[in-house]
C-alpha cells in the first residue's frame, strides 16, 4: 500500500517548473505515488511521467478546473487505501526531510485532518497563507481598497500576521499551495467543491475540514511557492476570482454566516489577539 500520495494539476505548464515540484515529492524513502493531472489541450507534458515509475499520468483533453482535477487523483488513493494525499501546486519546491517531518507529526496525532508548513517567497520573505474565513470585506473590498494603512490593518487580523507565524497553530483556512490531509477526513467530510473553477476551492474545503478536525499550520518545515498573484494582472483570472468569491459568499453567506464568526472569534482568541 502507498501511504502517501501527491497530485499535480497541470495546464500547459513549463516542463523546468514542474520537475521541481516532482523531484522534491519524490526525494523520498517514504512510500509514495504521484498523479500528474493534465488539463492542457494538449499531452505535451506526458514526457515527465517517464521520469519516474511512481509518477501516475491522467491526461483530461479539457480544462476541468483546480479542485475537479485534484478530486480525480483524491478518488483513486481512496480506491487504494492511501493514508496520506498532498495537494500540491506546480510552481512550489522543497527540501528532503519536509515530508518525512509532516508525515511523522500526522502520525503522532491522529486527530489532525490538514498540515501545512511556512510558505516562503523565493526571496525568502514569508508568505501570510495561514487565515480566517474570509467575510466580503476581507475577500473582495481589500482587493480593491486604494489605502495601504487600510488594507495593513486588515491583514494583521484577516491573515494572522500579528501571530508572528512562527508558531505551531490550528487555523480555519490553510493555502492550497500545499495540503497534506488525512484521507480518512476526506472521505467523512468531501473532497473540492467543483463548482468552484478556480480560487477559493481551498478555502471552502478547509473550512468544511476544520468544522470537524484541527487543520494546523506547522511552521518547524517551510516551503517554497513562486506565488505570483496572477489575479492582480490578468483580467481573465481576476473574472475567475470574482465569479469564485459569489459562488462562496452564496453558499455560506454574504453578511450573516454564524459560523464564520463563531469560527474566527474561537481562533482569534486562542492566538492572543487584542484589538477585535
Amino acid at each position: 500500500m502507498n501511504k502517501i500520495s501527491g497530485s499535480i494539476v497541470l495546464y500547459h505548464n513549463k516542463k523546468v517548473e514542474v520537475q521541481k515540484v516532482i523531484d522534491s515529492f519524490l526525494n523520498t524513502n517514504l512510500d509514495v505515488v504521484l498523479y500528474l493531472v493534465d488539463n492542457s489541450s494538449n499531452d505535451d507534458l506526458k514526457i515527465l511521467a517517464a521520469y519516474d515509475d511512481r509518477i501516475k499520468y491522467i491526461f483530461n483533453n479539457a480544462n476541468l478546473g483546480y479542485g475537479s482535477a485534484h478530486n480525480i487523483a483524491i478518488r483513486k488513493s481512496i480506491e487504494s487505501n492511501v493514508t496520506y494525499h498532498v495537494v500540491l501546486n506546480p510552481d512550489i519546491y522543497f527540501n528532503k526531510g519536509v515530508l518525512e517531518e509532516l508525515y511523522e507529526y500526522m502520525e503522532k496525532n491522529k486527530n489532525i485532518a490538514n498540515v501545512m508548513p511556512k510558505v516562503l517567497y523565493p526571496d525568502g520573505e514569508i508568505q501570510y497563507l495561514a487565515k480566517l474565513i474570509p467575510t466580503p470585506m476581507d475577500l473582495i473590498f481589500r482587493r480593491f481598497i486604494p489605502f495601504k494603512k487600510y488594507k495593513e490593518k486588515l491583514n494583521q487580523r484577516y491573515e494572522l500576521r500579528f501571530s508572528s507565524y512562527d508558531k505551531v497553530m490550528d487555523i480555519p483556512v490553510l493555502s492550497g499551495c500545499f495540503m497534506f490531509l488525512r484521507v480518512e477526513s476526506l472521505q467523512d467530510i468531501g473532497l473540492f467543491d467543483e463548482d468552484f473553477f478556480m480560487y477559493l476551492e481551498d478555502t471552502d474545503l478547509g473550512r468544511r475540514i476544520h468544522a470537524k478536525y484541527p487543520t494546523i499550520y506547522y511552521p518547524k518545515v517551510q516551503i517554497t511557492h513562486a506565488y505570483a498573484k496572477e489575479s492582480y494582472t490578468n483580467k481573465k483570472l481576476l473574472m475567475y476570482h470574482i465569479k469564485s468569491a459569489i459562488h462562496y459568499f452564496n453558499k455560506y453567506g454574504w453578511i450573516f454566516d454564524k459560523r464564520r464568526k463563531e469560527i474566527n472569534k474561537k481562533c482569534l482568541k486562542e492566538l492572543g489577539y487584542k484589538n477585535d
